[in-house]
């Protein structure tokens, strides 16, 4: 009767990393609370563009009656163009504090918008120039209401940086879709599976 032949085990070598570098690392991860103040300087700017919005809204209602078409529109239009900065405001504040900081535990809210938790640092970016493409184009309109106070050259530069915002938009869209397509390189083992000899995690 022959012996059965059981295979070696190595043993288990778990590699204990430095106190100093775990220190680092740890100081290095908490630095992310240094962008908290960021966020709440943004969210302090909304409260001014809520003070502007009023003011314009007032002023609105005040002469709005006197006012003539032309007028009343480009009057609507800069408080769309604040709504939409406020839009903005909030979209960088949540989204930049959950990609970098920590996630907002408010999934049982029952306001809690949709995109929170779903846009990740490429979807902001695009939503990010999607707004200021928005917010150029009515200002560019603005400043063909009130073309006879333009000049040729003022009016050239703004269709000029509204083009320039549009082809940005485009390029930066081209290259998120073409870096969505790359194919993922193969994930490394880590340091104590290498001691360990797991060999089949260098195929995973």
């Amino acid at each position: 009767m022959q012996s059965e032949i059981r295979p070696v085990q190595r043993p288990s070598v778990v590699a204990r990393r430095p106190l100093a570098e775990r220190m680092l690392e740890q100081a290095l991860f908490s630095s992310r609370w240094l962008m908290a103040p960021f966020y709440v300087g943004l969210a302090a700017g909304l409260v001014l563009l809520l003070v502007e919005f009023v003011h314009r809204t007032i002023n609105l209602f005040s002469h709005g009656f006197a006012a003539r078409g032309e007028e009343l529109t480009v009057a609507i239009l800069s408080l769309i163009d604040l709504s939409l900065m406020g839009n903005l405001l909030l979209m960088v504040i949540f989204a930049g504090y959950e990609n970098f900081i920590s996630r907002l535990d408010l999934e049982r809210h029952d306001d809690r918008p949709q995109w929170m938790g779903h846009v990740g640092f490429g979807d902001l970016k695009l939503k990010l120039m999607t707004s200021i493409v928005a917010i150029s184009a009515i200002q560019v309109l603005e400043g063909f209401m009130h073309i006879g106070r333009l000049s040729d050259r003022e009016l050239a530069w703004s269709v000029g940086l509204h083009l320039a915002f549009i082809l940005s938009a485009v390029m930066l869209a081209l290259m998120d879709r073409l870096s969505s397509h790359v194919p993922k390189q193969p994930v490394m083992p880590s340091m104590p599976q290498t001691l360990r000899g797991d060999t089949g995690a260098f195929y995973k």
